[in-house]
């Protein structure tokens, strides 16, 4: 391992709409080993006053939800960074100290990686289940970055954030303005670069798409450890003053890990959560993958002390594969989740964007500051 530290289109509505939503007509990605994945068009731009959507709130354009208000809120179509996102020439700026994780020093990720060029192929047999057959062992090397603010007082119990797909310099900036204008507590940031690749068969799919508790101990038990030794930083048990974050699948895997684990995290942001059926190796305790948020898990169960931020954009993702399993509409799966929680009163916000992609980065400059402070309201730290 190493360590270094550094200073710090026209919207569609009705039959038309229901027409892309329910048969689109999305290439398939390739499922023999060898051959490339043909490109495919980008996805159709979602009406968010659409029959079954949930209701919303719209915003004047430029505008954010208040940090005090829960609930749907539209946003766009114009997405200019907050303040909180320029680096402030008075503000003090926290460090970020580097280091790297190999998968040959974990017992619980030792590596695995899908063959280039492929993916898989429809369970005959059940077409929810993809059958990936070119996914071996593999090693790979992580990258950790880890913000402390100035503020931190060494020795002392701090809240922190864990971040997925990192380094995420924009949150880095956002909390050295944040914590200077106390708007959230003193906090750590925790950004855990993925183990590699991509969807099922790939080492970040098992690490981020897995419908299990196994990432969040890999964390907890192989990741923090060395967070508080290399960075000399305490970090909090308490689970009100521990957060999850992430985009795309580490959306889906921000909160998989306080579902799993809320005795370790009770707060999730997340951006264009990939809230599908995209689970691999087949689970059949979640047969659908992360889709089972809001088709059984959440409606299904006692309400969980989590505080939950959504974004997701008007042009999400929307079928991008093969299956055809009517699972992989993310801005379906968003408004879902936001449907299921609020049927459940748990303390939420989602965002649907106008104007905006997949983890889009003009929407996460102007809202992650206001969805931070959202996310740590009501936040009393404790000290043992």
């Amino acid at each position: 391992m190493k360590i270094a530290h550094v200073i710090g289109g026209a919207l569609l509505k009705g039959a038309l709409l229901n027409l892309l939503l329910c048969g689109y007509p999305v290439m398939a990605q390739v499922t023999h080993p060898g051959q490339t994945s043909p490109l495919r068009p980008a996805p159709p731009t979602r009406y968010p006053h659409t029959p079954g959507y949930v209701a919303a709130e719209e915003l004047p354009d430029g505008t954010n939800p208040s940090p005090d208000s829960s609930g749907n809120f539209i946003i766009g179509p114009t997405h200019n960074p907050a303040p909180e996102m320029m680096i402030q020439a008075n503000v003090p700026k926290g460090r970020v100290y580097q280091f790297t994780m190999n998968s040959q020093d974990s017992k619980i990720y030792p590596g695995i990686a899908r063959e280039p060029n492929t993916f898989g192929s429809p369970d005959p047999s059940n077409p929810d289940r993809l059958i990936v057959s070119t996914s071996h062992p593999a090693p790979y090397t992580r990258h950790i970055e880890v913000y402390v603010p100035e503020q931190y007082v060494p020795g002392t119990i701090a809240p922190f954030i864990v971040g997925a797909d990192g380094p995420d310099h924009l949150l880095f900036t956002a909390l050295n303005n944040l914590v200077a204008e106390h708007k959230v507590p003193v906090m750590i940031a925790i950004s855990i670069g993925n183990g590699s690749g991509d969807a099922q068969g790939s080492e970040r799919g098992l690490e981020y798409d897995a419908m299990s508790g196994t990432y969040a101990e890999f964390v907890e038990q192989e990741v923090l450890p060395l967070v508080e030794s290399k960075c000399r930083v305490k970090l909090t048990k308490d689970p009100e003053g521990r957060a999850t974050m992430g985009g795309s699948s580490g959306g889906s895997c921000a909160l998989i890990m306080a579902w799993y684990h809320p005795e370790l995290y009770h707060r999730v942001l997340t951006y264009s959560g990939t809230f599908v059926n995209q689970q691999w190796p087949y689970n059949p305790e979640s047969p659908h993958g992360a889709w089972e948020f809001h088709e059984h898990l959440i409606p299904d169960s006692p309400a969980k002390p989590l505080r939950i931020w959504m974004e997701v954009g008007d042009r999400d993702l929307f079928n991008p594969n093969i299956m055809r399993d009517n699972m992989h509409d993310w801005v379906v799966a968003n408004e879902n989740m936001a449907k299921v929680l609020a049927a459940k009163g748990y303390h939420y916000q989602f965002v649907f964007a106008r104007n905006a992609g997949h983890v889009d980065g003009k929407v996460k400059q102007q809202t992650l500051p206001e969805a931070l402070e959202w996310l740590w309201k009501d936040y009393h730290p404790v000290t043992k």
